[in-house]
Formats: C-alpha cells, sequence, structure tokens
C-alpha cells in the first residue's frame, strides 16, 4: 500500500503518527500499529458511529482496543478523527502527565471508553458492554422508538486470545447470542516472544465456531474493500456474536516486519526511514498530517455529529411519549439513583440470627425492586451467594430486559464483562462468588479499582468458618490482599444490620468498586439498644461500647469476629476492666475520616489493644501499636465443622478474653 488513494494516504497517516510516537518516546509497540491500521481506517472512516465533539453520546458505537499495547494507533485515531487529543499530547507519548500513556486510561484520555493492555481484559470489558446495550435497548426502546441500538466494536490480538479470560468472556458472549458484538481479530501469528507457532497454533476460527461465534477471515489485512465487506456480512449475524480474523502482517513494511523484533520496541530511527521510504513517505519528516487526510476523516465525525444530533430529537420526542421511561433513563446515566430508593431496605432485630450473606440477599432484593438498572449476578454459585437464583428473571436471548445474568463458573470473566456493564453508563451492576475465587478475577478487580467503575462484589464464605469444604476454599489471606488495591473499598460486616448498611454505601460509590465480605455461618444481630447503631459502618469503624472514655483496654474486630470480641468485652466489664469494643468493618472508610475522629475511636494513649480476625495478621499491626497483640491466621485452615474449625484455632470468647488479660498484665 502506497499512497495513491486518500483512503492509502490516511491509512499511512495513521501508521506514520503511531510509529512516529513510539520513536520519539524511545519506547512502545510500533508493530500492531503498522499492520492493523487498514481494518482500524475501514472501522472508524465508513462504520463507527461517534461525536469527538461528545465522547459520551449514549448511542454512540463502542470501539474498544483490547491489544491495548497498541495504544499509539488508538491515540492517533483519536486525533485524527477529531477527538480532545492535541498533537502535542501525541508527541509527549508516554511521558510523565500526558494523557497518552502506554495503554489506554479512561479516565485520563477522552474517547476512551475500557482501560486495557492487561490481555484478555478488553475483550472481556466489550462483552459486558454488549451486555448493556442489550440492556438498556430491551428496557427502554419502545416502537418507533430507537434509542438504543448500536454496535460494539473491538480490536483483538494474538494474546488476547490465549488469554482465559477472554476464553470465559468469549463463551458467555456466544451463549448470549450477543449479535451486536464485532470484534476484529489482528491475526498475524506473532507474539513478543516469536511467532504463535512456539504456543499457540489452534484453529482460532473453529474454536469461535463452537462458542456460537459467526466467523469470517480476511486473507488480507491491507484490503480495505474486504475488511469492508467482512463486517458488513458481520452486521448482517443478528443472533451470534462475530469473529472477524484479519491476517495482517505485524509491522508491515518495516524491516522488521512478520517478527516480534517490532513487536514491543521502536524501530529506531534508521529502520523508521526505511519503513516510511517503503510507502512513498517523506523519511525525514515527522508526525506529518497531510490537509486532505485531515479533510477526509474530520467527515466521519460531522456524520456521527448529526446523528448525534436526529437521536436528541428522537430523545425529545419519546420523551412526551414516554415522560417516565426518559427520567428513569436520565437519572440512571447520570448515575444517581431513584428517590426511595432505600425505603424498603430490611431492618433486624436484636434476638435474629442469620449469616451476613443471608441479609446481603434481603438486601439486594429490596435495591433490585428500586432500581431498575441493577443488573448483575453470580458465577454459578446463586444460591450459595443469596443472589436471585429464579431463572424467570434471566438475562438470556429473547428476554434481555431481565436483570438477573447467569455468568457460569467463569469468576474471571464475569469480573471484566462488570467492568464493561460499569463504564456503559446508565447501569449499576454487581457480581457474585465464594471469597476465595476472588482470586481468579484479580485482574479484573484491580482494573475497576483503577478505571473507577462502580462495581460491587458479593464474596460469600469469608473464612475458615466456611468449615467442611477444607484449606482450599476457606479464605485466610485474601481480605488481606484485597484491602491492599488502591481505590478498591472492602467491607466485612459484622452482623445483618451492618450488612445492609454496607450495600447503602456500595450502591452510592460513584468512584470505586466495594467488596463485601460476607459470612456463611449465622451470626445474632446486634442489639443497638444497648450498643452503637449499624449506620456507623459509613465511618468504616466506630465505637460499638466502651465503659469509660480512657479505656484500658480496645478489642476491635471485624466479620463474625466482632461477637467474639463482644463476648470478651462484657467478662472484662464484670470484672471492672476499663474496657472499648471496636468494630471495624472496612480499612479504607476510616483511613477517610479526620484524624480527630480516629484518635476518638483508638485513642493514642491506649497501646494495649487486641484485634481479631480470621485472617492473615499482615496489616492489623498499624493499629494495634508495638505493645498490641493479634488473634489472627497465618497459615491455611482445615477441613470439619466450621464452630471445631474457629474453636481449633482460638477464635473463641475465651481465648479472646486471656489474650487481653494477657495484655493488661503485660
Amino acid at each position: 500500500m502506497k499512497n495513491n488513494t486518500i483512503e492509502e494516504l490516511s491509512v499511512n497517516t495513521i501508521r506514520f503518527l503511531s510509529t512516529d510516537m513510539v520513536e520519539k518516546a524511545n519506547s512502545g509497540h510500533p508493530g500492531l500499529p503498522l499492520g492493523a491500521a487498514p481494518m482500524a481506517y475501514v472501522l472508524w472512516s465508513k462504520f463507527l458511529r461517534f461525536n469527538p465533539a461528545d465522547p459520551k453520546w449514549p448511542n454512540r458505537d463502542r470501539f474498544v482496543l483490547s491489544a491495548g499495547h497498541g495504544s499509539a494507533l488508538l491515540y492517533s485515531l483519536l486525533h485524527l478523527y477529531g477527538y480532545d487529543l492535541p498533537l502535542d499530547e501525541l508527541k509527549k507519548f508516554r511521558q510523565l502527565g500526558s494523557k497518552t500513556p502506554g495503554h489506554p486510561e479512561s479516565v485520563l484520555t477522552p474517547g476512551i471508553e475500557v482501560t486495557t493492555g492487561p490481555l484478555g481484559q478488553g475483550f472481556g470489558n466489550g462483552v459486558g458492554i454488549a451486555i448493556a446495550e442489550a440492556f438498556i435497548g430491551a428496557t427502554y426502546n419502545k416502537p418507533d422508538y430507537k434509542l438504543t441500538d448500536h454496535y460494539t466494536y473491538a480490536i483483538v490480538s494474538d494474546g488476547d486470545l490465549m488469554e482465559g479470560v477472554a476464553s470465559e468472556a468469549a463463551s458467555l458472549a456466544g451463549h448470549l447470542q450477543l449479535g451486536k458484538l464485532i470484534y476484529l481479530y489482528d491475526d498475524n501469528k506473532i507474539s513478543l516472544d516469536g511467532s504463535t507457532e512456539l504456543a499457540f497454533t489452534e484453529n482460532v476460527p473453529a474454536r469461535f465456531d463452537a462458542y456460537g461465534w459467526h466467523t469470517i477471515t480476511v486473507e488480507d489485512g491491507n484490503d480495505l474493500k474486504a475488511i469492508e465487506e467482512a463486517i458488513l456480512a458481520a452486521q448482517a449475524v443478528t443472533d451470534k456474536p462475530s469473529l472477524i480474523s484479519v491476517k495482517t502482517i505485524i509491522g508491515y513494511g518495516s524491516p522488521q516486519q512478520g517478527t516480534n523484533k517490532v513487536h514491543g520496541n521502536p524501530l529506531g530511527a534508521d529502520n523508521l526511514k526505511k519503513t516510511k521510504e517503503f510507502f512513498g513517505w517523506d523519511p525525514e519528516q515527522t508526525f506529518v498530517i497531510p490537509e486532505e487526510v485531515k479533510a477526509h476523516l474530520a467527515e466521519a465525525g460531522k456524520k456521527g455529529a448529526g446523528l448525534h444530533k436526529e437521536w436528541e430529537s428522537l430523545f425529545g420526542k419519546y420523551g412526551e411519549a414516554y415522560p417516565e421511561e426518559k427520567k428513569q433513563l436520565q437519572l440512571a446515566v447520570k448515575g444517581d439513583l431513584p428517590e426511595g430508593w432505600d425505603k424498603e431496605l430490611p431492618e433486624f432485630k436484636a434476638g435474629e440470627a442469620l449469616a451476613t450473606r443471608q441479609a446481603s440477599g434481603k438486601a439486594l432484593d429490596a435495591l433490585r425492586s428500586s432500581i431498575p438498572w441493577l443488573i448483575g449476578g453470580s458465577a454459578d454459585l446463586a444460591s450459595s451467594n443469596e443472589t436471585p437464583k429464579d431463572g424467570g428473571l434471566s438475562f438470556q436471548p429473547g428476554r434481555y430486559q431481565d436483570t438477573n445474568i447467569w455468568f457460569g463458573v467463569r469468576e474471571h470473566g464475569m469480573g471484566s464483562a462488570l467492568n464493561g456493564l460499569a463504564s456503559y453508563g446508565g447501569i449499576r451492576t454487581y457480581g457474585a462468588t465464594f471469597l476465595t475465587f476472588s482470586d481468579y478475577m484479580r485482574g479484573s478487580i484491580r482494573l475497576a479499582a483503577l478505571t473507577e467503575a462502580p462495581v460491587t462484589y458479593i464474596f460469600t464464605h469469608d473464612s475458615v468458618a466456611l468449615g467442611e469444604d477444607g484449606p482450599t476454599h476457606q479464605s485466610v489471606e485474601q481480605v488481606t490482599s484485597l484491602r491492599t488495591t488502591p481505590n478498591l473499598t472492602v467491607i466485612r460486616p459484622a452482623d445483618a444490620n451492618e450488612t445492609v448498611a454496607a450495600w447503602r454505601i456500595a450502591i452510592q460509590r460513584k468512584h470505586g468498586p466495594v467488596a463485601l465480605i460476607l459470612s456463611r455461618q449465622k451470626l445474632p444481630v446486634i442489639d443497638t439498644e444497648k450498643y452503637a447503631p449499624a449506620s456507623n459502618v459509613e465511618k468504616g469503624a466506630y465505637v460499638l461500647a466502651s465503659s469509660s472514655d480512657t479505656p484500658e483496654v480496645i478489642l476491635m474486630a471485624t466479620g463474625s469476629e466482632v461477637q467474639l470480641v463482644i463476648g470478651a468485652y462484657e467478662k472484662l466489664i464484670a470484672e471492672g476492666v476499663n474496657a472499648r469494643v471496636v468494630s471495624m468493618p472496612s480499612w479504607e472508610l476510616f483511613e477517610k475520616q479526620d484524624k480527630a475522629y480516629r484518635d476518638s475511636v483508638l485513642p493514642p494513649s491506649v497501646h494495649a489493644r487486641l484485634a481479631v480476625e480470621a485472617g492473615v495478621t499482615l496489616g492489623w499491626y498499624k493499629y494495634i501499636t508495638a505493645e498490641g497483640d493479634v488473634i489472627g491466621l497465618d497459615r491455611f485452615g482445615e477441613s470439619g465443622p466450621g464452630e471445631e474449625v474457629l474453636a481449633h484455632f482460638g477464635f473463641t470468647i475465651d481465648n479472646v478474653y486471656n489474650r487481653a488479660k494477657a495484655l493488661l498484665n503485660k
């Protein structure tokens, strides 16, 4: 491909903006842009509906660069097609403080839908976006008013398709028959280490056929017409997602084309000049954008702006015909909640006993009835997670308006899809599994935190109290591990009312995920006439009870272990010891309080402090001081009845009492 037509000139402009960025930074991945620029051009110029002046137009098509290492390609597209990403930002590629970081970040750069780079994540995000499109459309569209009717596109790579998370998400998408999901596969048969012959020789189209996808192969990645025809064919298949395998040459036109040398390293000045010469480009100039290319590529944005204007007119008429639906949709898109959303949340009385997972299920039922756009599900553990189990509520082909997603045994696929759902707008979403299996979805959890995605995780069966399933399923290190993730709020409630309070926090959070850590075993409801109310959960930690303003010893705990410290507290005060009980369900929320409040809960002068949590002790030393103690579990658990396992490891009232007494006798 040379520069004989405006299309060829445009493709080469995309190529060389990208490679110039990488060369100037002396860092990046030039191979993908050189090979994939033709498919990107066809998609953005002939199919993608977008308005660069309003990147969040609700009915825009979504584009995901799952192969996020090729971020230079995406930045070139955004600049050339009119988004607010100046050329100066492209020249600061991968530099501190720029809007063109090494991998695409949705919270940083206008026009980027989801943060990608960890391979396979964007693939799963796209599935979540397509689920959201189907749900919103089925819920709010009316005859003659197709408010939501768009495609989700992605460019995916060999590396994406090797990752297990992509396999999980692909299987789910095929089952759900997400016909508006179209992925362009950059089939260049090279990964970072070398040829895919070393590790990836499967028949990819056959695999996706088996998943229930529609597959097409384009033999020449430079054939613009063939790519266009393939996308049209994909659009014509409405009951299957589509994978278009576009056979490309990585680093096309460079002296190193077709090799892994061009995957993740700059071409180098000499090779870049030779590459430009191959395409008939001036080898001495950089960051060149011909005027005719500017004018040509601007047409797609102008067309999108016109479509946006038509949509706004349609939305206005929709509001006249369906005022309540319009009001509800506007509220959802803003991320707000309906009036009275929390009126049906349950309250529990002292004397009741139920697992916090059960309390969570009751709270979730109430929220689902009052927030129509709350959609989520479980990874094949609905009956254990206390999420909806009724097949009549299933999000399935032909029933996309229903709000219960059966994710199957696909924790990581679920996590990445949740991020896509959260990115869409007009959706509140959640996903559930056992706490131990949060390890399977940590990549997605990390990206949710990084991108401020308002996802709620329901993690049940939270400790060795799980019992007979044994140490393979008993969580020990997971809570502490989750707490180390920036911008993830972890809440481990002590009883049913703290659980409801935790849901209040989660459902109102707009900028970041929340992990609810919930018990399998029943826990007594704390008597709020005797102890502080659960509404204090919003502060992260609070004084449940204190026999004095100047306690001799502080007992602090989370989750089910709060019951143990309450029992030990009662024994201590019966002996005349000035003691205090602190429920500490969320370290993150506690750390957000001002110093005066934190000191009022944990007075600096009180050094006799005992923390109790059925998990690793790492992290608690910040709160107990050098003179304090922790009852925890720095080893894996044992198989046996839950109460017996807890007692075996010292999680009893008597042991808490004795360890507290030992602190006082130091």
